[in-house]
């Protein structure tokens, strides 16, 4: 009586092969026989091979995301397609621009609802947001603001690049008027400590990926809201809270579509 032997392979981008028959196998190089009656004949001896690629979240699905963007960065789904980032050093700038410029995002975001909500419901007397660096303060001038402003960011960006450069460097003693057991930076672009991380979180910042992933996305999207803010009050002329209430008013009619037909 003939005999037909049945191999099946399961090839994986990985240190050891699994090799997969009838029951699945332990994840070691290992091999799984079946054995089924055949008709009365020669041996037949059949081969499959199945290959499984690894998947990994992309910004497109199904797109191979460059060699440099392994998955090790928070936020890294393989968006870079003009390549700003094949050059290591670049790449750590972009990074550190990044999260600056979504923390500043969000903070401008969160400054803007606020303020415009405080002025339509009518608690506060506030210019809408792209006026208020018109309004003239009894305290100073505007250029003294100005002038005043331009030193303490000019200083704060300084810092922050040097330690860019050289990590570490802005958390010797004296490096920061006695501030710096206050601060506490982990690594570049994550300062801690008392002031900046008053209820503790991510204190082991090499293990915090969730963390920093969060901050990434939320900060992402609050660049996208900003651009948004800044497109709507060029075509209404108002805030984003007054332009909710005047949507709410009319959910129908007064949508996008209506709005960019009137101005158009």
């Amino acid at each position: 009586m003939a005999i037909t032997v049945g191999t099946g392979f399961l090839v994986q981008p990985s240190s050891s092969l699994s090799f997969l028959g009838r029951k699945s196998c332990k994840p070691t190089l290992d091999v799984a026989y079946r054995f089924l009656p055949a008709r009365p004949g020669p041996i037949r001896f059949s081969h499959r091979t199945v290959v499984q690629a690894q998947q990994r979240p992309t910004w497109l699905p199904g797109l191979d995301p460059p060699p440099y963007l392994n998955g090790t960065l928070a936020g890294d789904f393989g968006f870079d397609p003009l390549g700003l980032g094949e050059d290591p050093e670049n790449l750590r700038w972009y990074v550190q621009a990044e999260l600056v410029h979504a923390r500043f995002a969000m903070a401008g975001v969160a400054g803007i609802l606020v303020t415009d909500l405080l002025r339509v419901t009518g608690i506060s007397n506030l210019p809408v947001w792209y006026e208020a660096g018109a309004v003239k303060f009894e305290f100073a001038s505007t250029e003294t603001l100005f002038i005043v402003q331009l030193i303490l960011m000019g200083f704060v960006e300084t810092k922050r690049y040097m330690d860019f450069t050289n990590p570490g460097s802005q958390a010797k003693e004296g490096s920061f008027f006695g501030l710096e057991a206050a601060l506490e930076g982990s690594e570049p672009g994550y300062p801690g400590g008392p002031l900046l991380n008053p209820l503790g979180l991510a204190r082991d910042i090499k293990n915090s990926h969730d963390w920093k992933l969060k901050e990434i996305k939320n900060g992402r999207l609050a660049m996208v809201a900003m651009l948004g803010i800044f497109v709507q009050a060029s075509v209404t002329h108002a805030g984003p809270i007054e332009n909710l209430v005047e949507h709410l008013s009319n959910p129908w009619h007064k949508t996008i579509i209506q709005t960019i037909s009137s101005t158009s």
